[in-house]
């Protein structure tokens, strides 16, 4: 079984020594393993469950409910419809910010349109 220092965890998932003491002091990590000399020692698995906190994070799910999901997962398989009842709220969630940026996305690029209008017939410049 491989196993990781937090500063080869740090570098393969982006967070910081700090991020990943904290995740595992609130529970979003369960605890880590230890060597001999008990520094940390992180598991494939972990670095896989960071991935999905990864993914959760950055798409704006707030940690109470990444606390919920973790939760929910270590309870095992009966809770995988209430999993899926949350990870779809928050797919719901991330689809509205997306459809969000595609309006202003949109409003940009017409802006752009305009000013390479200005541009071509050399109105308004001087």
């Amino acid at each position: 079984m491989s196993v990781y220092t937090p500063g080869q965890v740090a570098e393969e998932t982006g967070f910081s020594l700090d991020t990943l003491r904290y995740y595992e002091r609130i529970g979003l990590l369960e605890p880590i393993g230890r060597n001999a000399a008990g520094q940390r020692r992180f598991t494939q698995e972990d670095i896989g469950w960071l991935g999905m906190i990864r993914c959760l994070r950055d798409t704006g799910m707030p940690i109470a409910e990444m606390l919920r999901f973790a939760e929910l997962t270590r309870q095992g398989e009966h809770t995988i419809r209430d999993r899926i009842a949350l990870l779809e709220a928050h797919d719901r969630r991330v689809e509205a910010q997306v459809a969000n940026l595609r309006e202003k996305q949109t409003a940009i690029r017409n802006k752009i349109g305009y000013y390479r209008g200005v541009v071509g017939t050399g109105r308004g410049l001087s």
